[in-house]
């Protein structure tokens, strides 16, 4: 079985010869050119052999076509910095004009695609990140969710003219992604959908309208579609029924389904199992082997992708990496 037949078999739920791995994460000093975001990319898909790839590009990829600005890491270990922000009062929501996927910085991340897929030459599927609009939004401000909140109360119809060209550019670009020849989008709540955030009426008025207009827009083009619930105490059954092959979220985060709890919620392939903040970064390469096997054996190692909860930090031991490769490639997990 080879390694994308092995995840689309995982998809539909049939017997596999082991389970699907991958692990991703930024690489801050390559990310800001196609060459080095697709170098970063497959450098770290075949220092593990993974069986998937999830590209981690620059999170400002998303509004730098809007205007946003940033001063660029030199620390590998740490991101970028706004210095300037498209959004700085609310009523310039109302500023923002459809992109050209083709063009610009969403134009320099089909390119980075391009040497990806080419650089896979097939073997593996691969799916690009793209945050949901309400994400963006918020990347529009400096990565500050407060005037978002400030304005769904005080501005709203200038928020929701903004969420609708940002899910109208993102549409186009999640197609343009798929028609480069990605398997499809890993799209990412980046926090939003929790109670921590927001309310769950207030998720279905500026969240859930949006997020699915992204999502249908490539629904049945890409085979391995993912959402991605971002953070802990995650609204997880307002969001399983979206239009995709296989939710992720951090299944090991308080508040969070486990993934044998999320397995039995919903019909869709379940993705996880990793801590990425905690075991994959500070453990021993024993416990991660462990952590992962544990993964495998609470799902039966039917239906699920082990990954992480979210992009792994960059200081993450190459050893503790090879530990969850090794594990996940046995047969079988430990009862757990």
């Amino acid at each position: 079985m080879n390694k994308r037949e092995r995840v689309e078999a995982e998809l539909r739920g049939a017997e596999v010869d082991r389970v699907p791995i991958s692990l991703w994460g930024h690489d801050y000093i390559k990310e800001w050119s196609a060459e080095g975001l697709a170098e970063a990319m497959l450098d770290n898909y075949r220092a593990c052999d993974w069986d998937y790839m999830k590209i981690n590009p620059r999170a400002s990829y998303h509004v730098e076509d809007w205007g946003a600005a940033l001063e660029r890491s030199t620390d590998p270990n740490h991101g970028h910095k706004f210095t300037k922000v498209p959004v700085r009062y609310p009523e310039d929501w109302r500023s923002l004009r459809p992109l050209n996927p083709e063009r610009g910085v969403l134009g320099e991340q089909l390119a980075a695609l391009r040497l990806i897929r080419d650089g896979l030459n097939g073997a593996a599927h691969f799916v690009q990140t793209i945050f949901s609009p309400l994400s963006v939004a918020k990347y529009l401000t400096g990565n500050k969710p407060e005037p978002v909140k400030e304005s769904m109360t005080g501005h709203r119809k200038a928020l929701e003219a903004a969420l609708d060209m940002i899910a109208r550019t993102f549409a186009d670009y999640a197609q343009a992604c798929i028609e480069t020849g990605a398997s499809g989008i890993f799209f990412a709540t980046t926090g939003w959908a929790s109670k921590d955030d927001l309310g769950e009426d207030e998720y279905r008025t500026f969240g859930i309208p949006y997020d699915l207009r992204v999502l249908e827009a490539v629904a049945g083009k890409g085979p391995v579609n993912i959402l991605h619930n971002c953070g802990d105490n995650i609204y997880f059954d307002l969001l399983e029924d979206y239009p995709v092959a296989a939710i992720s979220w951090a299944a090991t985060l308080p508040g969070n389904p486990t993934l044998a709890e999320g397995q039995r919620s919903t019909k869709k392939a379940v993705m996880g199992g990793v801590s990425e903040k905690t075991i994959l970064p500070e453990g021993s390469p024993e416990q991660v082997a462990e952590e992962v096997s544990r993964a495998v054996a609470q799902t039966g190692g039917r239906h699920v992708l082990i990954a992480p909860g979210c992009s792994i930090p960059p200081r993450t031991p190459r050893i503790n990496r090879e530990a969850a490769a090794i594990a996940a490639r046995r047969r079988f997990g430990i009862a757990g």
